[in-house]
């Protein structure tokens, strides 16, 4: 991508490698790694994360701080075209509204830039505030995906898949 979004808040641009102790110390935090895991060695796991090949990271700025990231991927058959995207940020700075601004910044680029009508998330189905936030930017959910992801006890945790429609984007 190589641009910086600007959403109301946030500014996202594309991470680097010298952003990685930041979000590492993010996802370290109790909240992100419950969900994001990364295991015993976090810097690692947020380098793997940079380099892995049809997704783009960008960092998620306030004031110049990292705050968080957010992720986006694409399915560009065209009988299936999608965008699909994830993020995590700072619980010093949930309640904020600086998830959703940036959920709606990406979406929006993800939309008028790509030209992809449909953009798909899939929060853990008990992540409550995700998926307030999710709806502000007009997600909608569309089915709960059963056993999707094994969780840091070991069990097998529900998914909610949530998609938007272009014309939906709030």
């Amino acid at each position: 991508m190589g641009t910086n979004l600007h959403g109301a808040h946030v500014t996202l641009r594309p991470a680097s490698a010298e952003d990685i102790p930041a979000l590492v110390a993010i996802r370290r935090t109790p909240e992100v790694f419950a969900r994001w895991r990364g295991g015993d060695d976090l810097a690692d796991a947020v380098t793997t994360d940079l380099a892995e090949p049809g997704t783009e990271t960008l960092v998620i700025e306030v004031g110049g701080r990292v705050v968080g990231a957010v992720q986006w991927y694409a399915e560009n058959d065209d009988e299936y075209r999608h965008a699909g995207m994830d993020i995590y940020l700072d619980p010093a700075h949930h309640g904020r509204g600086y998830g959703t601004d940036a959920v709606r910044t990406l979406a929006r680029h993800l939309v008028d830039d790509h030209h992809y009508h449909r953009l798909i998330i899939d929060p853990a189905a008990d992540n409550t505030a995700a998926i307030r936030c999710y709806e502000k930017v007009g997600f909608r959910p569309v089915g709960v995906m059963r056993q999707y992801e094994r969780g840091s006890d070991g069990t097998w945790h529900d998914n909610l898949l949530m998609d938007l429609l272009a014309a939906e984007l709030v």
